[in-house]
């Protein structure tokens, strides 16, 4: 930790004592002094303690999907559950421009049903993917869904579909929110691609929004009919034999190009995460890669013209862990973006633990790990997680899931698991070489966390108290104002298990801002562009990406809480063009519509 940070820890520690020592012991510990069967279910008591209170009510809404696993080789038989443990995922988005969030979710198994919900108005969802074209999605020997990003690559106003698999790539063009024209054999898009996660960035600022692919199995490999068995990583630290990487640039035809080489990415780690996000404040995107097996990356933007990967000089890339979450927020209302990247902990087998990225206050590019000073460093098998305000109080918090094979209860794989990890390579490559799990649990039936941020440099887990007491394996987490009241609910993607919807009450008082942003000069969807709240003496900056987190993607509109302040000093957006824009004293507690240059 540099020494400005510490004091500005120590600084913001000072005003939370202030502020009422009893409340700031409370929050700031990091730890849970009240049992969950002391707490009381009331809501107005959760209301008036956390400031909000979590109810999952997906069948209520309407909500009745099932996530099914992929089909794999039957040589894969033994240990098909780790093998078989990814394609839940969830991405919201407008489809339709009715001013609604609608979400997409994916399946994975031969002839299983991908989902778009579309919002009713009334809180309830209907599924309209059968009659859009983006259901049947999962066809025999066309590989697995494993997720969706949403962006408008044509500029038409409606947002478009990339679907990434573990086998062929599937692009759609939104026809006006009606229906969806399939072009994934005409945009130059690779055939076959074992695909951990996509994003959209536009990377060159030409106003055309641009795609990175990133593979995690090795290009090759076809999991339902192998070759052989030596598919899996060389190294649990420093495995460089996984998927390619994909950058394509849009050149507004409907065709993509691509010059991943030629602005020098070459990387074959197994990729699980990718934010694209402007870490130099130079208006260019950068790409963070949470890489299993190994170490994370990040590939500088040099003005569009190359990227050049900076991992060890920044920091992050010299502890290797299972990397599998990339999202940004700011957690100090500082103005700038720490990255918070999972990873495994185990108590008493293994603890990884979770990266807080925090960014240097000398103008370098370094980043210090501050999970553990902030509290947010175990929690378990970690998967999907994403920074949102979800009690309006000012500062984001963090929602994460985790769990990765829920078998038999009382039962345990680490021991095998363990064996495994340690061999040589050539034994650790070879499928047919791991143990059989035998139906028991690796790092299943694990409790989530909710991790609520007091603004002077801690986290508290809240998660029992507040709602969200599943222990599925969860794997995908957007956030989304589903009513538009101002609040973000959250959704919560399931491998082998059921889509939840945890609707967000919000303690009264606690204002809010939103704007959703139109591009003119810059991409129609303004992915990159950087808006800035000032209230209250602080700033709190946020990045519209479109992937964020594992297997998931946020609503495009952007939600700052405000806590208790009901006025806006002003804001400054800076677009993806470069253009910088100011609102002067915008009104709180509703959504502004903003377009570029306006």
């Amino acid at each position: 930790m540099t020494m400005r940070t510490k004091r500005t820890l120590l600084i913001v520690t000072f005003v939370g004592l202030l502020i009422g020592p009893a409340v700031y012991l409370r929050l700031s510990s990091g730890k849970t002094s009240v049992s969950p069967s002391a707490e009381t279910a009331d809501a107005a008591a959760l209301l008036g303690r956390y400031g909000f209170a979590l109810e999952e009510s997906a069948g209520e809404a309407g909500i009745d999907f099932v996530h099914r696993p992929p089909d794999l080789d039957a040589r894969l038989d033994h240990i098909a559950p780790q093998v078989a443990a990814m394609g839940a995922s969830v991405a919201v988005v407008d489809f339709d421009r009715d001013g609604w969030q609608d979400f997409y979710v994916t399946n994975s198994a031969p002839d299983s049903l991908n989902r778009l919900y579309r919002n009713q108005r009334d809180g309830t969802f209907v599924d309209v993917a059968p009659q859009v074209g983006l259901a049947d999605l999962n066809q025999p020997g066309g590989g697995a869904c494993m997720g969706s990003v949403w962006a408008d690559f044509d500029n038409d106003g409606y947002e478009d579909v990339l679907v990434y698999k573990w086998g062929s790539v599937e692009l759609f063009r939104n026809r006006r929110g009606e229906s969806f024209e399939r072009l994934t054999e005409s945009a130059g898009l690779p055939a076959w691609a074992n695909l951990g996660c996509a994003t959209w960035l536009d990377y060159d600022r030409d106003g055309l929004i641009d795609l990175f692919l990133a593979g995690y199995w090795p290009d090759g490999v076809r999991l339902e009919q192998l070759e052989h068995t030596r598919i899996m990583p060389e190294s649990f630290e420093y495995a460089k034999n996984g998927g390619r990487k994909w950058l394509l640039r849009n050149k507004g035809d409907g065709q993509f190009e691509d010059v991943t080489e030629r602005l020098g990415i070459n990387s074959r780690r197994w990729t699980l995460a990718v934010v694209a996000a402007d870490f130099n404040d130079d208006a260019y995107p950068d790409l963070f890669l949470a890489n299993d097996y190994g170490v994370s990356e990040m590939f500088l933007n040099e003005a569009g013209q190359r990227f050049r990967e900076i991992g060890k000089e920044s920091g992050i890339g010299y502890a290797p862990k299972s990397g599998m979450n990339a999202a940004v927020g700011d957690v100090l209302n500082q103005g700038r973006l720490a990255i918070y990247e999972t990873n495994i902990s185990e108590k008493g087998v293994l603890i990884q633990g979770n990266n807080l990225w925090f960014p240097a206050d000398d103008g370098s590019l370094r980043f210090e790990n501050m999970a553990s000073v902030m509290g947010v460093e175990l929690g378990g098998w970690s998967f999907g997680a994403q920074f949102g305000d979800l009690n309006n109080d000012g500062f984001v918090d963090l929602y994460l899931t985790n769990g990765y094979v829920s078998g038999d209860q009382g039962t345990s794989y680490w021991y095998d698991f363990s064996q495994i990890t340690g061999g040589h390579s050539r034994i650790i490559s070879d499928a047919g070489n791991w143990p059989a799990m035998k139906g028991r649990t690796l790092a299943g039936y694990q409790p989530k966390r909710v991790w609520l941020n007091d603004g002077a440099g801690q986290f508290q887990d809240v998660a029992q108290f507040v709602g969200a007491t599943d222990q599925h394996d969860g794997r995908g987490v957007a956030l989304v104002d589903v009513d538009n009241r101002g609040t973000l609910d959250v959704l919560v993607a399931n491998q082998r298990g059921p889509l939840l919807l945890y609707r967000n009450q919000v303690a009264a008082g606690h204002h809010w801002i939103a704007f959703e942003l139109q591009g003119t000069d810059s991409n129609r969807s303004a992915i990159g562009a950087q808006v800035r709240v000032f209230f209250a003496g602080q700033q709190q900056l946020q990045e519209l990406v479109a992937a964020s987190g594992y297997s998931a993607q946020n609503q495009r509109r952007l939600h700052f809480g405000l806590g208790g302040h009901a006025e806006v000093e002003r804001v400054l957006i800076r677009w993806p063009s470069g253009r910088e824009q100011v609102i002067a004293s915008p009104a709180t507690d509703q959504i502004h519509h903003v377009r570029e240059s306006e």
